[in-house]
């Protein structure tokens, strides 16, 4: 059985007016189907992307809401430091230059 086929059968047998899936091997992931408004050079820039990755233009935007929207906020300290600092971040090479 090809997975297409396994989706809509998926899909059929829920019974869920509506209901869109997709599958990646035998996981299926439920999405709601949205349309977003490009100016026409966004929408070239996207598909020219999306046919040099090989991936679709909306696994592209996906991909983007998670990398950009909802990416996590960084919590805590970056780096942990036990002392005071000796340099700044813009000397940080200057270590190499004492002997």
């Amino acid at each position: 059985m090809v997975s297409g086929e396994f989706s809509c059968r998926i899909a059929s047998l829920l019974e869920i007016p509506g209901l869109m899936s997709v599958t990646r091997g035998t996981k299926v992931t439920y999405m709601e189907k949205t349309q977003v408004y490009l100016h026409k050079e966004e929408l070239e820039a996207l598909r020219k992307a999306a046919a040099r990755s090989g991936r679709s233009v909306a696994d592209l935007v996906r991909d983007a809401i998670r990398k950009v929207v909802l990416k996590p906020q960084a919590a805590g300290p970056v780096a942990i430091w036990n002392g005071e600092p000796r340099r700044t971040s813009v000397e940080h090479d200057t270590v190499h230059d004492e002997p």
